[in-house]
């Protein structure tokens, strides 16, 4: 198994935060998400459409 945050190896046995290889990397991850360096992509909303309306 490959770490998201520091792409090492490592067996997936010795660590107990998992999906990372230490509480180190697990919480460079967190800071990311807390300082926005990672986002979801927006959806754009749907526009009114005739066609997925109620068939009229």
């Amino acid at each position: 198994m490959r770490c998201p945050t520091c792409e090492r190896e490592f067996q997936p046995a010795e660590s107990t935060m998992l999906p990372f290889c230490s509480e180190r990397c697990r919480t460079i991850d967190l800071g990311r998400w807390l300082e926005e360096g990672y986002a979801l992509p927006e959806l754009s909303e749907v526009e009114d459409d005739d066609s997925f309306g109620d068939g009229e």
